[in-house]
């Protein structure tokens, strides 16, 4: 493997997002679209298209992007989060999380190289 590979795993973290409404899932997206560079996202399926989608994913590279605070919007309810990906990676997705919503962590799993991050998210 190459540095440059091994870099963006590294700093590469997958958020799903469940147990919400797509207007919440959205919303958090959106907060960590402004802080972060977006490197991948699932859409959800449009109305009336087929099944609702249960879980949204995006795909957010820590090492880029805009760092651009913003006030986070008020949540209708609570979102569950999980965070995949490098260890200071998915710390610092964290990190932001936590200043702009309530956070309760869930559960982590730590691997060889990447960990796994359980929360759940609510307004303040």
């Amino acid at each position: 493997m190459s540095d440059v590979y091994d870099l963006h795993i590294d700093t590469d973290v997958t958020v799903q997002l469940s147990e919400c409404r797509q207007e919440d899932a959205r919303a958090v997206f959106e907060v960590l679209d402004h802080y972060y560079r977006l490197e991948d996202l699932e859409p959800p399926s449009p109305s009336g298209a087929g099944p609702v989608a249960t879980v949204w994913m995006a795909t957010f590279d820590t090492s880029g992007g805009q760092r651009e605070e913003v006030r986070p919007p008020r949540l209708d309810g609570r979102v569950g989060a999980l965070l995949t990906g490098g260890y200071q990676a998915v710390s610092e997705v964290e990190r932001v999380l936590a200043a702009g919503f309530a956070v309760e962590s869930r559960q982590t799993v730590s691997g060889d190289q990447e960990t796994e991050a359980r929360l759940l998210l609510a307004s303040r």
